[in-house]
């Protein structure tokens, strides 16, 4: 069975998430089908894929994204995500994805102990997967980050790997490119601002694609991401398989 023509996104939503609408709204700008579904849910019915969005799921209280990692729907997104389905985690949802496992490494407070929130030059290291299938490597993009505890932070082994197997797929760059400690908002290791599983279905990043979908708003490079997500969808032949 193909993929039907308008994409079905389950977007998750947890107590505290704030970017939601975001998503919805701009996927169903593209005439796609988006479904907000609560944390209590324990399926995702015939989603094509899965958000996690921005926010604070749960205040942000133990650890971010360490409550909603426990959420019953979460076991539904795991168990997707083990069959190739595509996940994107955007900021909090980047966070719950590292606390549930299904991405390494944690993100940790900004190094200068402030919020930011602002648009960020982001340098494209592989264009590959279903939400970066339309870039191309050096390809640098501009999108909104807004978070407090967005610095990625893992042990020397696990970013060497991360490195060696073509996983670190955006860095916090200049506009030129250029990854430097001056274009980094928040010190996360390497600069690394988004980075893969090993299958490379699931994608964690910081900054906000689904707040760059309008130029209206600032800019639309976040369109980049969800276009890839249809063009992937597209050319997948059994897609249907995945859903729970």
């Amino acid at each position: 069975m193909t993929v039907a023509a308008r994409p079905r996104i389950a977007v998750a939503v947890f107590p505290g998430t704030w970017s939601e609408r975001d998503f919805a709204d701009a996927g169903a700008d593209l005439g796609w089908q988006m479904r907000l579904l609560w944390h209590t849910e324990r399926s995702l019915g015939d989603a094509d894929a899965v958000v996690l969005p921005g926010g604070f799921a749960h205040g942000d209280h133990l650890r971010t994204g360490a409550i909603a990692r426990f959420s019953p729907l979460m076991a539904a997104v795991e168990e997707f995500a083990r069959r190739g389905g595509p996940v994107l985690g955007s900021c909090n949802g980047f966070q719950i994805l590292t606390e549930a496992g299904l991405l390494p490494g944690v993100l940790m407070r900004n190094d200068h102990l402030e919020f930011r929130c602002d648009w960020q030059w982001l340098r494209v290291e592989h264009g590959s997967g279903p939400f970066l299938g339309s870039l191309a490597a050096g390809e640098v993009i501009r999108l909104p980050i807004s978070h407090g505890e967005g610095r990625f932070v893992a042990d020397e082994a696990t970013l060497d790997k991360l490195e060696s197997s073509g996983r670190v797929m955006l860095r916090y760059a200049d506009s030129g490119g250029a990854v430097t400690d001056a274009a980094n908002p928040n010190g996360s290791l390497r600069g690394i601002a988004g980075i893969v599983n090993e299958r490379g279905n699931v994608l964690g990043m910081m900054p906000h694609p689904e707040r760059a979908a309008d130029p209206e708003v600032g800019g639309s490079d976040g369109l980049m991401l969800f276009h890839s997500l249809e063009a992937w969808l597209a050319a997948q032949p059994a897609a249907a398989e995945r859903r729970l």
